[in-house]
């Protein structure tokens, strides 16, 4: 298996693994960290999740679109120096139109049932991130890129 797949199967495998990841978004003064589930979509070019249109993440991504979301595989242990990934997804967030909703609805509940009563909330919003970049750090200083687009 060739640099290039070893590198896609790690992504996948790290997206596929982990249910949270920190989203940072643009605020006026500072960027702005959040935990988030997320919902990847098999292609690598999309990652969902959802949000209040009131909070705080949700503004910020109307003044600016780009984001950042960090995946990692830590367990607080010493290991993690030596043994955890980290993944920096870079890419576009909007939340997502009528004509697409549904199916990433449906997709994202399959992954997050148990969120079901705050996603279907009519405050909410469905946010999908087209993803630019993905950035694997592992072995504590071994960095990969793998552009999307």
């Amino acid at each position: 298996m060739g640099d290039k797949e070893n590198l896609i199967n790690n992504i996948k495998s790290l997206l596929n693994t982990q249910k949270l990841g920190v989203l940072a978004t643009q605020g006026k003064v500072y960027p702005y960290c959040t935990l988030i589930s997320y919902c990847p979509i098999s292609d690598l070019k999309t990652i969902l999740f959802a949000t209040m249109r009131e909070s705080r993440k949700y503004r910020n991504l109307i003044e600016s679109s780009s984001i950042s979301l960090l995946i990692d595989s830590r367990m607080n242990q010493i290991n993690d120096f030596k043994d955890a990934e980290a993944l920096t997804v870079l890419g576009i967030a909007n939340e997502i139109d009528d004509h697409d909703y549904e199916n990433n609805l449906k997709t994202f509940l399959k992954r997050h049932p148990y969120l079901e009563e705050f996603v279907t909330s009519p405050n909410c919003a469905l946010i999908k991130i087209t993803v630019k970049k993905y950035i694997l750090v592992n072995n504590f200083q071994n960095v990969l890129e793998y552009n999307v687009l």
